[in-house]
């Protein structure tokens, strides 16, 4: 008996510091493009989702204007971080999303624009746009209807309702569902 409750008591303390911890997204839709979108010339450049590398952390870092420690969603093995890149400067970080799979969903877990498009001085529109649309397209190719969960600051959550289409499902639960989240898809991968 004193095992069965110590374990029970250790699954419930584990479950409530999960919970304590669940990062609340406060990204910002700054404009639904199809790609990224040059904020001085209105030019667009085409854009890919990649898993990030080991090799690229070393220029995701707080030192360099990155606001999350990305080095711990790569160490946690149900999370998979994805890269936004453009396809003529590959090498250049423009935003990053951490995702899991789910049972029927996938949660977005965080999500971050590069410092050199964030704020008032950001050099590319549609970067947060992407990275949620290519979420939904993950939920999609893993059978999940392009459905889509996450945690939002609750000053956002009008944003998120008007900008994507979001439905408040309770609390600070966020979800896209399969209308909004094919919506999307076709704005960012319409050959998909």
């Amino acid at each position: 008996m004193c095992k069965k409750i110590l374990f029970q008591r250790k699954y419930f303390c584990t479950f409530v510091k999960e919970l304590f911890f669940i990062m609340r997204l406060d990204f910002e839709i700054d404009k639904l493009t199809h790609s990224l979108e040059d904020v001085q010339t209105g030019e667009s450049y085409a854009t890919e989702v990649l898993p990030l590398l080991k090799e690229d952390m070393k220029h995701v870092l707080n030192k360099d204007g990155w606001q999350f420690d990305w080095s711990i969603e790569m160490k946690n093995p149900a999370k998979s971080v994805f890269k936004l890149v453009m396809l003529q400067q590959p090498k250049i970080i423009q935003g990053l999303v951490s995702t899991s799979k789910e049972d029927g969903y996938v949660m977005m877990n965080l999500i971050e624009s590069a410092p050199a498009n964030f704020g008032k001085n950001k050099k590319y529109y549609g970067v947060a746009g992407n990275l949620v649309a290519f979420v939904c397209r993950l939920s999609k190719e893993y059978g999940f209807d392009g459905e889509i969960l996450f945690f939002s600051k609750t000053k956002l959550i009008e944003h998120y309702e008007k900008t994507l289409e979001a439905v408040h499902i309770g609390g600070q639960r966020m979800i896209i569902y399969e209308r909004e989240a094919q919506r999307l898809i076709q704005k960012y991968y319409p050959n998909f």
